[in-house]
């Protein structure tokens, strides 16, 4: 019996997996409206708690949450469009200034140590790095693009995913019971108990740091701009939406930061420092307060386990499976977890007690 549960949720997941496979494109709305769904479920609730109507709670939210949407592009595009368009422009200057203040100041120092070949060697090795992760980018921009326009393209994509959303809203609590009444009955308290460790997971990581993404961009694009740094607001910005993978973002708007002050304020060597400081304020605040408030310590997905997650499921199912890794991840690691309890408590662990050869025992004194 325990064999034949395991082939059924065996089978379950590869049919799930191979369902995205076939219309992993196809989906892109639907994952997005129930991504939306599920983050709005809980206000939702709370307002039918205070006595509105389920519908009326849901075209609130909504109405509330496209407002939002709309006028926060209707303040950022413009501003961002702009700094895209100039640091596009500028970024020949760039790597030119960069490579003048290598020779100036980097290169008599190689020589000094007779490691000039070493130089040239990183030299090569950076152009390498900047062409691979060109190229990188690239097919993840093609990936995006293809993914949005499978069906009905980006306008689409802006209508669907709201009326799904929408609709999920109203039923969300009579799917996940009749979800909850296909569950074979007597697996169906452990499925349930799984279930809220995935919501758990799920809830806490998304929802917090989304929030954190929220302050970290805020936090960086108003600093970089008071010191400042041309494109301020697009660095900000861009570092805080690629916190959502653990160190990329922090790493990666360092680095472009760092090299954009480098060249716009030598040899003023304090606004340099002033943009190191503000990445590093941003980065303590966020380790030490932030980020234990808003996310915590349950959330049980490790930053090795969830940038491994993201890697895996976009390779597999591209952008959709990048969309769908954290809550996928998350599941896995809460999988995971429970399998391996139950192998510790499973007589298959404790065995090595009963394979150990039975000891001889003396016979009593004045015997034999």
């Amino acid at each position: 019996m325990q064999v034949s549960r395991g082939r059924f949720w065996i089978g379950v997941l590869v049919a799930a997996a191979l369902f995205l496979w076939l219309f992993g494109g196809a989906m892109f709305p639907f994952v997005v409206g129930m991504g939306l769904a599920y983050l709005l479920d809980p206000l939702a609730d709370r307002l039918q708690r205070l006595g509105m109507s389920r519908i009326l709670a849901a075209c609130v939210i909504l109405l509330l949450f496209v407002l939002l949407v709309v006028l926060a592009l209707w303040i950022l595009v413009p501003v961002l469009a702009q700094q895209v368009a100039g640091f596009l422009d500028n970024m020949p200057r760039y790597f030119a200034r960069l490579h003048d203040l290598g020779n100036a100041y980097v290169r008599p120092l190689f020589q000094r140590f007779g490691v000039e070949q070493a130089l040239n060697d990183a030299q090569t090795s950076v152009g390498q790095i900047f062409s691979q992760g060109a190229s990188w980018a690239g097919g993840l921009l093609k990936s995006v693009w293809s993914g949005s326009q499978s069906v009905l393209g980006v306008v689409g994509l802006v209508v669907i995913a709201p009326v799904v959303a929408f609709y999920m809203l109203i039923d969300w609590d009579r799917m996940v019971a009749a979800i909850d009444s296909w569950v074979p009955v007597g697996q169906r308290e452990t499925v349930r108990t799984l279930a809220r460790d995935i919501d758990r997971a799920i809830a806490g990581f998304v929802r917090g740091q989304s929030l954190v993404c929220l302050f970290l961009g805020v936090f960086y694009a108003v600093g970089l701009s008071i010191v400042g740094l041309n494109f301020g607001a697009l660095i900000g910005l861009g570092t805080g939406f690629l916190t959502f993978i653990p160190y990329v973002g922090s790493t990666l708007g360092l680095v472009v930061s760092m090299t954009v002050a480098i060249v716009q304020f030598w040899p003023e060597w304090t606004w340099i420092v002033a943009v190191l400081a503000i990445f590093v304020a941003g980065q303590f605040i966020e380790g030490n307060i932030i980020s234990p408030v808003l996310v915590g310590d349950a959330v049980g997905l490790h930053p090795v386990w969830l940038m491994f997650a993201l890697v895996a499921f976009g390779s597999l199912f591209g952008f959709i499976g990048v969309l769908i890794a954290v809550p996928a991840g998350a599941a896995i690691g809460v999988l995971a977890r429970f399998a391996l309890r139950k192998y510790l408590a499973s007589p298959y662990y404790h065995d090595e007690d009963r394979a150990q050869p039975p000891r001889m025992v003396s016979p009593p004194r004045g015997e034999g």
